[in-house]
Order: C-alpha cells, then sequence, then structure tokens
C-alpha cells in the first residue's frame, strides 16, 4: 500500500482563504466501508506511536513562543478529532483545525468511491499570519509530510 501525493483538489477559497499552502495524500483501501470521521479518527487519534513523540517535543519546543500546545486530557469527541476542533462534516469528509497567532490550519480527510475501490485523501491547508508563522511552517513541513504519510499508511494496513 503506497501513499501518493497528488493534487490538491480542495476549495482552498471555501475552506482557508488565502492559504499560502495546500497539499493532499492519498491512499487506497480496497472496498473497506469506512467513513471520513471514523478514518480521521484512526489517523490522528490512532496513528503511529512516534508521532506521539514527536508531537510532545513539539510542545517542548513551540511552548516558549506562546504557540498553541493540546490542553491536558482529552476534548469531546463530538467537537474535535484529537487536538482539532471538527469544522464541518458529512459522511465523506471532516475538515477540522483552528486558527491561532502565527498560522490559520485545516486538515481535510475526504473518503471517496473510485473505480478501482475507495481512497481516502488527506489535505492540509495553511494560511500563515506573521513571520512566526512562516518560519514554523518552513520547519515542520519535512515532518509533516512524514507524519502524513505514516498515517495514511497505517490506516490502509
Amino acid at each position: 500500500m503506497s501513499v501518493h501525493e497528488i493534487p490538491p483538489t480542495v476549495d482552498r477559497d471555501a475552506l482557508l482563504p488565502g492559504a499560502d499552502f495546500v497539499d493532499a495524500y492519498a491512499i487506497g483501501i480496497g472496498s473497506r466501508t469506512l467513513d471520513a470521521r471514523s478514518a480521521a479518527i484512526q489517523m490522528i487519534e490512532h496513528g503511529p506511536g512516534w508521532i506521539g513523540v514527536l508531537m510532545r517535543l513539539r510542545n517542548l519546543i513551540v511552548t516558549p513562543f506562546g504557540l498553541r500546545t493540546p490542553a491536558p486530557g482529552r476534548p469531546d469527541r463530538g467537537d474535535s478529532i484529537g487536538i482539532f476542533p471538527v469544522r464541518s462534516e458529512t459522511p465523506q469528509r471532516v475538515v477540522a483545525g483552528f486558527d491561532d497567532s502565527h498560522l490559520d490550519f485545516r486538515v481535510v480527510i475526504d473518503v471517496e468511491d473510485q473505480a478501482a475501490g475507495r481512497r481516502v485523501v488527506a489535505s492540509t491547508l495553511v494560511r500563515t499570519n506573521n513571520r512566526l508563522g512562516r518560519i514554523y511552517l518552513a520547519t515542520i513541513m519535512p515532518f509533516h509530510r512524514m507524519v502524513v504519510r505514516a498515517m495514511l499508511r497505517q490506516l490502509a494496513a
């Protein structure tokens, strides 16, 4: 099962007007029945263990800069998936994310039917709000690519 970077098809203006960055990755899941919320929960809340270690390290590094870190405890699942507030949801798509002082972020999980089966597409949109946001985005980009690919691979396994 391989993850492919694909051209983003999300409507950037509808989801995050002025987004500076948009990417998308996809993986086939065969004929499995899976809705977008279930896919997002599996990816975000039950991803590979090393991602949690990476996120804890990130939180230690960014705290002195006043960037958002997750509050202790788990948010109510009805409103959030992992640390990300759900902004909109259908069975085929979940849009989650938040706005912060340095950047605004959306993750979009789509479950699509195709002739060869079904696939899950994870799209990320980011709008930087200042210099700190641009530096942060440039710093995390290599990790972002690894994390999204790993989450999708684990989902399809």
